[in-house]
């Protein structure tokens, strides 16, 4: 049996509601026959062309916030990938048979990305419900005063719920860049660190909130031996990004000072039952001895480091896994294990944002995470981190931040 073959472009014209279709740069692609109608602009009129040249503010409505809404609520979805949902809007519309006439409009709108084989937006989906009749109708039929006045009102809540909606994505905003720049500030510079040239990345999660509570440390040991450890902040935004910066500052030294890695995340343990946040944290730690060749680590509730061998075998390290901070009501030391490793393996350490995803298994995630770390074990460090971070992370963006060590032994 054959499948039916589906004239989308036919489809799409023929969809009820007006939608119209436009380039990032808020140029018409398209327009579907109810947008054509109800806006009063012809196929010809739209596309190629500039929104705002085709639909200009109505100069005579001094407080008119239509344009300059519409036009940031288009551009969020492109930056942030996400369908974002107006308010109502008043946005009249100049009469094309009567240049200079203006006639008021209500409208509902709605602005949804759509993604290219990239993972970019190549286009907008700019759905509107034309609301100025039900509106007007509120209060009653006609014109009367109270129907008027049911009118202003509707409109006058929309408008400040709107205004609501706008201080909020600021505050979020400036909390995202705080809360980002604390955490630029207080870890190293993404690519090779450290005399032993380890490969570090940090991505922060595309939401608004979701950052910062990931780390990465490398802890130049006695020897020429080398620390290297990540961790988790249960929590986003600036106060994760707090504490994550006192944990990471904790046990950078708890690792110079400590026999091993467990005891360094036994002494992080007690001191996060003082720092309001850090329950439930996750990290783990290694300590690479080039002497005897071997990797001794400890692990928090986090996922097991990933030590590559030269044959492209993956070996998870996980014979020492421990529940996070402050999950026990008393302390119990917490148990280490060693694994020996040859010259050219690769030693990766990680967050949970680089391969968890919430429709499937944790395996599936450790699966794609080895298939990729043996097709590139050859790899120099820095070219098998970008790879990590290709493969493993979403196209449409990764929805928690991730961090990332690669290091070749």
């Amino acid at each position: 049996m054959t499948e039916p073959q589906i004239d989308y472009a036919a489809v799409f014209r023929a969809l009820p509601g007006m939608v119209a279709l436009l380039a990032p740069d808020l140029v018409y692609a398209d327009a579907n026959d109810d947008f054509l109608r109800l806006a009063g602009r012809s196929r010809e009129q739209l596309v190629g062309r500039y929104i705002f040249d085709v639909f200009p503010e109505n100069p005579n409505d001094p407080g008119a916030a239509g344009m300059r809404e519409t036009r940031e609520s288009m551009l969020r979805a492109v930056t942030t990938g996400e369908r974002d949902t107006m308010a109502l809007l008043r946005y009249d519309i100049e009469d094309p048979q009567r240049p200079g006439h203006w006639q008021e409009h209500y409208w509902s709108p709605v602005n949804a990305p759509v993604f290219g084989p990239d993972g970019q937006v190549t286009l907008i989906v700019h759905r509107v419900e034309e609301v100025t009749e039900l509106i007007r109708a509120f209060g009653g039929r006609g014109g009367d005063s109270r129907s008027r006045v049911l009118e202003a009102e509707l409109y006058t809540r929309a408008r400040e719920l709107q205004e609501v909606n706008e201080r909020l994505r600021k505050a979020h905003a400036h909390e995202r860049e705080t809360a980002l720049a604390l955490q630029a500030a207080m870890l190293p510079p993404p690519g090779p660190t450290g005399q032993h040239g380890a490969a570090v990345r940090y991505r922060p999660a595309v939401g608004a909130l979701n950052v910062c509570g990931d780390w990465y440390d490398l802890v130049e040991l006695p020897g020429e031996n080398l620390a290297i450890a990540v961790g988790d902040v249960v929590g986003h935004g600036l106060a994760a990004a707090c504490v994550m910066g006192q944990l990471r500052s904790a046990l950078s030294a708890a690792c110079r000072v400590t026999e091993g890695p467990a005891r360094a995340l036994d002494a992080l343990g007690l001191y996060a039952r003082s720092v309001e946040g850090a329950e439930s944290t996750t990290a783990a730690t290694t300590f690479v001895d080039w002497g005897d060749r071997s990797i001794t680590y400890s692990c928090a509730g986090h996922l097991p480091p990933a030590l590559v061998h030269p044959d492209g075998t993956v070996a998870f390290l996980d014979q020492a896994t421990d529940p996070p901070l402050g999950a026990r009501p008393e302390h119990v030391p917490r148990p280490q294990a060693r694994a020996p490793f040859v010259e050219g393996s690769t030693l990766v350490l990680y967050t949970d944002g680089l391969i968890e995803r919430r429709t499937e298994d944790i395996d599936a995630g450790l699966a794609r995470l080895a298939d990729t770390l043996t097709r590139h074990r050859h790899s120099d460090p820095e070219i098998l981190a970008d790879a990590l971070l290709a493969d493993l992370l979403p196209t449409t963006g990764n929805t928690d931040d991730t961090a990332l060590i690669v290091l070749r032994l």
